[in-house]
């Protein structure tokens, strides 16, 4: 992917993954306008970033999904590049009663928000001479994290969207890319300060690098055993993944 010169939009740019490939984006010369829920946090990232903009979205909620992505193309006509990373990560349990609540807020933002919103806009970007749209989804939607069944199957099926949508926009000007990050060390599950986790300056440092190339999918290091998972044999490693996680978790 061509790194500067472009006009992007980030979806949960205020904190995190989002706010760090936001601001390396920024630092390229790009037009980056990102968005999210809390106005607080879109503030103060477009601050410390002058030039940068932000929109509040809801990604959660089709007609706040409809009025951004209608704003998005007449206020910023160049956009070529939807960078789909706002999500939700909650503990939950496979093995008992699924709270609803948490089933359908998981799964209506993991998934149906980056479909919607790309929806809104891919015509617009099959427009643009250069487009992009890339998807955060996780390692763990190669390996599940059995604490986080719901979250990790948001992630799995949204790599298999990603693959489809890919498939069906061969031979127009818009490529479809992946991220899937391994622990990267977030406020999600409170892991900014987990030592196992990968500093999230270096996760978006390698990020980037890979960005920069052809790859359909961008990998860093430390997610590719996760990518790599034997087919027949995954449930080895999820066995041996998961027993190594609730063995690490607190009590």
């Amino acid at each position: 992917m061509k790194l500067t010169e472009n006009t992007i939009f980030i979806t949960g740019g205020g904190s995190g993954i989002g706010r760090g490939l936001a601001e390396a984006l920024h630092k390229l010369g790009n037009q980056v306008i990102i968005s999210g829920r809390r106005k607080s946090n879109l503030d103060a990232t477009t601050q410390a970033n002058p030039g940068m903009h932000a929109l509040e979205l809801d990604i959660a909620d089709s007609a706040s999904i409809a009025a951004v992505a209608k704003k998005l193309i007449a206020d910023y006509p160049a956009l070529n590049v939807l960078i789909n990373n706002a999500g939700v990560m909650l503990i939950d349990d496979a093995a008992g009663k699924m709270d609803d609540l948490l089933l359908t807020s998981t799964i209506t933002t993991n998934l149906m928000g980056p479909i919607r919103l790309t929806s809104a806009l891919i015509e617009h970007l099959k427009k643009q001479a250069n487009a992009a749209v890339i998807y955060n989804t996780s390692a763990l939607a190669f390996v599940p994290l059995a604490l986080t069944g719901v979250y990790s199957s948001t992630k799995a099926a949204l790599h298999s969207y990603v693959l489809s949508q890919r498939y069906r926009l061969k031979g127009t000007s818009v490529r479809v890319l992946e991220i899937a990050p391994p622990w990267v060390q977030t406020d999600l599950l409170n892991s900014s300060e987990d030592p196992r986790a990968m500093p999230l300056k270096e996760f978006i440092e390698e990020t980037i690098t890979v960005l920069g190339t052809d790859a359909d999918e961008i990998l860093v290091e430390q997610a590719k055993p996760f990518r790599n998972n034997p087919g027949p044999n995954e449930s080895a490693l999820v066995t041996q993944f998961n027993d190594m996680m609730i063995a690490a978790k607190p009590q």
